[in-house]
């Protein structure tokens, strides 16, 4: 094994058992080096390699921080809420609303609702937070009329899709796009991640059981915190199950 693999290790080892938990900063290269009596390349070898597997994120001014691992997310292929995916995980779902109104809606919105000019909807944006990480922030647009009194939920403490379901109006059938794009600077400021760092966004337009288009959502997950599972099932030739991992 060469040296900068035995650093690594070494290093992989003590952030599995604790020694360096999540959201911690390791030692400086000249530390380790000076610790593990080997160069500072084969320390930056190292630790570069456990940057580029996910365990390591490099902040200016701060340090090299160990990073959670990523977050499975089924949200490509099953419709349910954020609170119950984080609970899948072992994780704790916090949720801050940053804007909550009755707004005129941009014209994508307007379109995918078949709304008149003059009719308005609800917009929401929440930041959604995994533990004390921000993990994924949502826009979501619904329509007013068959939603009254929405703005009496405290969307803090209440699932979106919970309130619908207590409505008779929940989510059964969704069509959603994804694209990976760089961030643009709402998104790296609430998201915590650096100006056009790679981020998930998704387009959700959602139905209810009686076909009636009820959600249209723009969710942005972060990049480095996220990987999304794809369920294909064939039925005449079996079933395949995918992981994509970016």
């Amino acid at each position: 094994m060469a040296k900068y693999e035995e650093i690594q290790q070494t290093l992989l080892k003590k952030i599995s058992d604790g020694t360096y938990p999540v959201g911690s900063i390791i030692p400086k290269e000249l530390e380790l080096a000076k610790k593990y009596s080997v160069s500072r390349p084969t320390v930056n070898h190292a630790i570069q390699n456990l940057v580029k597997d996910g365990f390591l994120e490099q902040r200016k001014r701060r340090g090299t921080i160990v990073k959670r691992n990523k977050i499975e997310q089924e949200f490509t292929h099953v419709i349910k809420s954020y609170n119950e995916e984080m609970e899948q995980n072992g994780l704790q779902a916090k949720t801050k609303v940053l804007f909550f109104d009755l707004v005129t809606p941009p014209l994508e919105v307007r379109q995918a609702f078949d709304l008149d000019e003059e009719e308005k909807v609800y917009k929401l944006i929440r930041l959604r937070f995994a533990d004390d990480d921000p993990l994924v922030l949502v826009t979501t647009y619904l329509p007013a009329s068959p939603l009254p009194n929405l703005k009496k939920v405290d969307f803090t403490q209440r699932s979106l899709y919970d309130e619908l379901d207590s409505r008779k109006l929940g989510i059964t059938h969704v069509i959603r796009k994804l694209e990976v794009k760089n961030a643009d600077k709402t998104a790296s400021t609430f998201l915590n991640i650096e100006p056009a760092s790679a981020v998930f966004l998704f387009h959700t337009l959602g139905y209810t059981a009686s076909g009636d288009k009820l959600e249209y959502s723009i969710a942005t997950y972060r990049g480095d915190k996220n990987y999304f599972m794809i369920d294909i099932d064939q039925s005449n030739s079996g079933s395949i199950n995918t992981k994509l991992s970016l």
